[in-house]
Order: C-alpha cells, then sequence, then structure tokens
C-alpha cells in the first residue's frame, strides 16, 4: 500500500490513460485511492492487521469483474426502469447497460469507468474532479463532480461529492466499496442495525414495486434492532429516517470480534447488498473473496427515483448544487 502523502503510477486503461494511486494517512487510517472510478483501492486500519476493504493489488480486475468496487459510482446511482425517464416534458433514453432494458449506476460507462484528474493532494486529502459531457450516457446537461475524501481522525473515513450542471439533469452518486471487516470471515454472521422504517421491495430485475416504499415492520428487512444479517439475501434500499438533508448516524455493522463500521450520512437511501452473488475474487495480497466477503453500504438517492414522483427527488438545476456527505467510522 502507498504511503501517506504518495502518488504514484497504477497502469493505463485500455484506450492508454494512465491510473495514479493517491496514497492517505490520518486519524489511525491508511488508504490508497485510484484515479480510475475515484475508486478506495485499499483501506487499514491501525491494530488491524487485514484490509477492511475489498480491492485488487493491479488495476486489471477493476477493469473486468470489479468494476464498482470500492469507485464512486453515477452520474445517476443505482437503476432506471426502462432506460429512460421524462423530465421537463422531454423523453430521455439513457445506456441500457443492464439486461438490455434498464440502467445500472449511469450506464457502461458511467462515473466508475472514468479517469478522474487530481485537483489536489495532501497527506490526508484528496480532491478529485471529473466532467461529463451532455448527452454522456444518454443524460442531459454539462456536470461537473468534485470527490473529496479526508481522514480527519477517530478512524473516520470523510467522503464529499458535490455537482453541478448548466441543464436540468438527474444526479445521485454513490461510493460502492465493498467492507470486509472479517479476514476471511462472512457478512452472515456479522450484526446490522439500520435507521429506517421502509425499505424499497423489488422486482426480479430489482426494480422497485408499485407498492413501494413498505414498513419493515415483520419482516426480515427489519434491522431497527441490531441483529445477525444471515444469508437470506439482502440488495435493497432502506428508505432512511429523519432524511432533512443533516448528517446523521444510519447504519452500524459489528462482526464478532467487535471490530464496528458505523455510517454517517445526508442521504435519504442506503442500498445493503451483502455480496451473495459475488464470484470467487483475488483480492489484496492474494486473498480469496467469495459470496459474503463484504458488504456494500451505498448511501444514494432512491433507485428509479426519476421515475418515481413519489420519491425524494434526484433532479438537478442550473444554480443548484448536489451535495453528499457520507462519513464511515471505524472503531474497536
Amino acid at each position: 500500500m502507498s504511503g501517506a502523502n504518495d502518488l504514484s503510477a497504477f497502469g493505463r486503461v485500455r484506450n492508454g490513460q494512465e491510473v495514479l494511486r493517491i496514497g492517505l494517512r490520518g486519524g489511525g487510517l491508511r488508504m490508497s485511492l485510484l484515479t480510475h472510478g475515484a475508486r478506495v483501492q485499499d483501506l487499514r486500519l491501525d491494530g488491524v492487521a487485514h484490509p477492511l476493504v475489498i480491492g485488487a493489488d493491479t488495476l486489471g480486475p477493476y477493469l473486468d469483474q470489479m468494476g464498482y468496487h470500492g469507485a464512486i459510482v453515477g452520474r445517476f446511482a443505482n437503476r432506471i426502469a426502462g432506460a429512460g425517464f421524462t423530465l421537463d416534458g422531454q423523453e430521455v433514453r439513457t445506456d441500457a447497460n443492464e439486461f438490455g432494458r434498464q440502467t445500472l449506476h449511469g450506464g457502461v460507462d458511467g462515473a466508475s469507468s472514468q479517469i478522474w484528474a487530481v485537483q489536489s493532494a495532501d497527506a490526508d486529502t484528496a480532491v478529485l474532479t471529473l466532467e461529463l459531457p451532455d448527452g454522456h450516457m444518454g443524460f442531459p446537461g454539462n456536470l461537473r463532480v468534485t470527490a473529496t475524501y479526508a481522514l480527519p481522525g477517530d478512524g473516520t473515513l470523510a467522503l464529499d461529492i458535490n455537482a453541478t450542471c448548466d441543464a436540468a439533469t438527474v444526479c445521485s452518486f454513490a461510493h460502492h466499496g465493498y467492507f470486509a471487516l472479517q479476514d476471511g470471515g462472512s457478512v452472515a454472521d456479522q450484526t446490522l442495525w439500520i435507521d429506517a422504517d421502509r425499505y424499497l421491495p423489488v422486482d426480479d430485475t430489482m426494480i422497485p414495486t408499485a407498492d413501494a416504499p413498505a414498513p419493515v415492520d415483520g419482516t426480515r428487512f427489519d434491522f431497527r434492532k441490531p441483529r445477525r444479517i444471515g444469508t437470506a439475501g439482502l440488495d435493497h434500499n432502506f428508505c432512511l429516517n429523519n432524511a432533512d438533508g443533516g448528517l446523521r448516524r444510519v447504519v452500524q455493522v459489528v462482526v464478532p470480534d467487535g471490530l464496528s463500521l458505523e455510517v454517517l450520512t445526508d442521504q435519504p437511501g442506503l442500498q445493503i447488498y451483502d455480496s451473495a452473488r459475488q464470484p470467487e475474487l483475488i483480492g489484496l495480497e492474494g486473498r480469496r473473496h467469495g459470496a459474503f466477503a463484504g458488504i456494500a453500504l451505498e448511501t444514494q438517492a432512491w433507485p428509479d427515483a426519476v421515475n418515481r414522483p413519489d420519491f425524494p427527488t434526484a433532479v438537478l438545476r442550473p444554480g443548484e448544487v448536489y451535495r453528499h456527505a457520507v462519513r464511515y467510522r471505524f472503531t474497536r
């Protein structure tokens, strides 16, 4: 893993663009970022021997089956039914990169596939920027995105994403890291708490159903009291309580040995994926990761919000600023 305030070459993508790795250190954490997808490649906590995320030692896996691992996804995270929506009376068609009929994470060439520019980097903070042009993956408007990663202290990883546009568009980014809090352990054995009274039921293509949102009460999606995750399968959006735009604690994961991850955010939704369908991967330092090896905790707008006027809006207009704050706090 690269050291603090270190900038080094990490390889080149298929079109020849260079990927850089940025090393940060602070507050008991060490982290490596890649300009490819503005992704967290490695994350370590002092006193813990293993990586806290599923990452890769080389660029190749990120160009193949690990395309979303650790990356910022967008310009619209999660799914858009029918690969399209209507905005201000105009029909918009977006890249149908999932099942040939819906859009996932902004399309096949979304933010996770882009080379972000390094605006600044010091010992504990890096600022990356991205320009998504009008019409990119079908989305309207030129979009300028800034992602600030920082290690401010107390075992906390802070991520702030801001975006502005020159025409009405939709905007929802998410950090798609897979947290591996146990070295070789299973997510199923970890304890989960979520501050959410409702969730979004989905159909067989992972699109929210007409009756969404639904109460978690009496379902297997009720994690308002901490309990074991198990293997029933989680790949759902939770409709977070107190979604008034303020930063608040929304989820906690605790592993049997006591390591804990708390997430704070200002977003209305949290997609949790238990990696049940993850194929076997070779991760950092040759570690093997299969199903249930890591958990994704993706703070974001609600999926398919662009087609659901009853969901919190994801529309961004000129003169407005999209803001997304998330904090990952590790304790032992």
